[in-house]
């Protein structure tokens, strides 16, 4: 009877992931450090709000554009080599049999064994087993921009939507100790919910998050009390 053994692993999510929590903590920090420090320089309720939510919006939109493009820039990189690859496949096929073969001597087999290798690894697809074992691209870790766009994207705005649902809620003279304490413990559960999911130590991420956190809150808050204005009721 065969028994079959499953593993799990985290590679295959690292992309999404990373773009996610990196989104989430940004809308989360810089929408709650915009309203800290808003709310800090004594604008008024409305002009708080306003700016809660034209960070929330610019900021998603700008996350998701950034990632988009520099995900893309990697994507081209990815098509450029494969298709250079293919290419030397095509032309050269005994040059390219040699630099797999070699690759797997360097790995700890006999030449005989890698040559064999090699070979039958060729015969079944010579792109993927160049892509994989030269040029280190596999289907786990291939660039896919648009997924990582929409996942910067909809966590920025997911981050964001606490401050500002704050901004609607908590009268104007308690907000700014609204946000920055619930922005603090959420970034907290933040950073230990990615530690988690990637497989990292929980409290060190957690911690990690938590002081960038309080350095950013804390130094717009300086700001807008350093240039704030009193606003008659």
């Amino acid at each position: 009877m065969r028994v079959h053994h499953r593993e799990f692993h985290r590679v295959d999510r690292v992309g999404w992931l990373r773009a996610a929590v990196l989104g989430a903590n940004d809308g989360l920090i810089s929408t709650s450090s915009l309203v800290v420090g808003v709310a800090s320089a004594n604008v008024g309720t409305t002009a708080t709000i306003m700016a809660a939510l034209a960070g929330l919006v610019g900021g998603a939109l700008s996350m998701g554009a950034g990632e988009f493009v520099s995900v893309s820039s990697q994507a081209d990189s990815e098509h450029a080599d494969l298709a250079r690859e293919k290419h030397e496949l095509a032309t050269t096929p005994e040059a390219e049999h040699r630099e797999l073969a070699g690759i797997y001597v360097q790995r700890g087999l006999s030449q005989q064994l890698a040559d064999q290798v090699a070979t039958q690894l060729a015969n079944h697809d010579a792109l993927g087993a160049h892509a994989r074992d030269e040029l280190g691209i596999t289907e786990q870790n291939r660039a896919q921009p648009l997924l990582a766009a929409a996942s910067s994207t909809v966590s920025f705005a997911l981050g964001a939507s606490l401050p500002l649902l704050l901004a609607l809620l908590v009268p104007a003279a308690r907000l700014a100790a609204a946000v920055f304490g619930s922005a603090l413990l959420l970034l907290m559960v933040l950073g230990a919910i990615g530690a988690r999911l990637g497989g990292a130590p929980v409290l060190r991420a957690a911690l990690r998050v938590a002081f960038w956190g309080v350095l950013a809150m804390g130094a717009t808050t300086l700001v807008g009390r350093l240039f704030g204005v009193s606003v008659s009721p």
